[in-house]
């Protein structure tokens, strides 16, 4: 079953009105840019390297992970948790790889796995864990190995391979598909023009920390500090 992304991406619960998503995440006044068209960031922001597509989902979980990240790096260790992590996602291409697409809701189409793609328009770049290309669109599929639903940080992460994949390929991106592992289950994301407005809005706001090197605000939800590797840093400052 595919579940539709209904702010909270909670499965099988009807759309209800509220509140935009981009005003569920973090305070607005972390946002450097302004209403209206945007500049090619990539042409703007004067870094020497493109920033990471997964440094948009860590923004978003924490502003303070990017800062950390760029500003004054600090010494990274691999858990065992991100090792499972990378081994759960090699398992699970090869089975994809010989499935159908008939659960993504499609009749038919290729699939390309671990698509590099860079985009100097937005001045990011990443690795795509799966592309499906059709006659007429192309849907990027990321897989979490999660023991929740994908939350925003995992929404606006996938929006932006969306839009990296409709310049790369020169077809429309309209949704992709947040794939839980553990749950196998299959969570459709729409990309409409709010989010696109939204994830340039992120990107610029990194692009600031960066530039500016100010600390921004930790995330208000403090359960996820609780196991993050910044923790005691973070603290300390």
């Amino acid at each position: 079953m595919i579940h539709t992304d209904q702010r909270n991406f909670a499965p099988g619960q009807p759309a209800r009105a509220g509140p935009p998503l981009h005003s569920l995440i973090e305070s607005p006044g972390l946002f450097a840019i302004s209403p209206g068209r945007s500049k090619p960031l990539a042409a703007s922001h004067g870094l020497s390297e493109p920033l990471r597509v997964s440094d948009i989902r860590q923004y978003v979980y924490c502003p303070r992970i990017v800062y950390f990240n760029y500003v004054i790096p600090v010494p990274r260790v691999t858990t065992v948790k991100m090792e499972e992590g990378l081994k759960s996602h090699a398992e699970f291409s090869e089975l994809e790889s010989r499935r159908t697409l008939a659960k993504y809701g499609l009749e038919d189409g290729t699939r390309e796995f671990r698509v590099q793609l860079e985009s100097r328009r937005l001045g990011i770049a990443g690795r795509l864990d799966l592309l499906i290309t059709t006659a007429s669109n192309v849907y990027p599929v990321e897989f979490k190995d999660t023991r929740g639903d994908p939350g925003l940080h995992h929404k606006y992460q996938l929006v932006a391979y969306a839009m990296m994949t409709e310049e790369a390929r020169g077809k429309p991106a309209k949704a992709g598909f947040i794939y839980v592992i553990p749950k196998k289950k299959i969570f459709k994301v729409t990309v409409d023009e709010t989010a696109r407005v939204f994830t340039r809005k992120i990107i610029s706001a990194m692009v600031n920390i960066i530039r500016t090197g100010i600390m921004p605000q930790r995330t208000r939800w403090g359960g996820r500090c609780r196991d993050c590797e910044f923790r005691n840093y973070c603290r300390d400052a």
